[in-house]
């Protein structure tokens, strides 16, 4: 074959492995474009709350830590349906939103319980496991939720994953109550036992309608609980 041939068919496959959903185009929009977008402005905000509880928790602040998560989840929620209320929302906007509120559940919904849980043992190279576990867990379930989505019956697979944040800062109540080797083996055992439930081979409704209700009231009353702690 002539390099006459071989040129056009390199150069032809490269917009399908760059750009999987959007083929390039010169008058694309910028990247920071998509920030105007309003519910993706409120992914990011929840994006920064979890990075936020990553400082907190390497500074063993953890009541700090743990609002930070809190405000993540709850940025989470309420992203989907701001943005069903804009039906003038493109497709690229819609595409982006998508992939960037993925990347910003794995920062506040694994990586951080993970941060929560090292810094809580000291980085002691026992607790890896349980680091590794969550993240991995949050890895697998997003890209799995990405592809297949939510059911028409309403259900998905597994547990989702803002439940380990809910969870863990209820689990912290108690931090002041039990012993500390009580207490660092029951928030490790906690966070392994979820790992497992986020991937694990059944189904969940999931959760909306008043349920948006519930998790404000808790998202609110545990922050007022913890900035009294603080």
């Amino acid at each position: 074959m002539s390099n006459h041939n071989k040129r056009p068919r390199k150069n032809s496959r490269r917009p399908d492995t760059a750009h999987s959903i959007l083929h390039w185009k010169n008058d694309n929009p910028a990247i920071l474009s998509f920030m105007k977008d309003i519910p993706n402005t409120v992914t990011l905000l929840g994006l920064c709350s979890g990075v936020l509880g990553i400082y907190f928790a390497l500074l063993e602040n953890y009541q700090a830590a743990i609002i930070a998560m809190l405000w993540a989840v709850l940025f989470d929620w309420y992203d989907g349906p701001i943005a069903r209320r804009i039906p003038e929302r493109n497709n690229a906007s819609k595409s982006f939103g998508i992939k960037m509120d993925s990347l910003a559940d794995l920062i506040s919904m694994a990586v951080c319980p993970a941060i929560i849980l090292l810094s809580y043992g000291e980085f002691n190279a026992w607790f890896l496991p349980g680091a590794l576990a969550i993240v991995a867990a949050g890895v697998i379930r997003l890209s799995y939720f990405d592809v297949f989505g939510v059911d028409d019956d309403g259900t998905i697979a597994g547990l989702s994953l803002d439940i380990t944040a809910l969870i863990i800062a209820l689990v912290f109540l108690l931090e002041d109550i039990l012993s500390h080797n009580t207490f660092v083996t029951l928030l490790y055992g906690i966070i392994v036992t979820l790992s497992f439930l986020h991937v694990g081979h059944f189904r969940t409704h999931k959760m909306g309608g008043r349920w948006y209700h519930v998790t404000t009231a808790y998202v609110l009353i545990m922050t007022a609980i913890y900035i009294f702690i603080l």
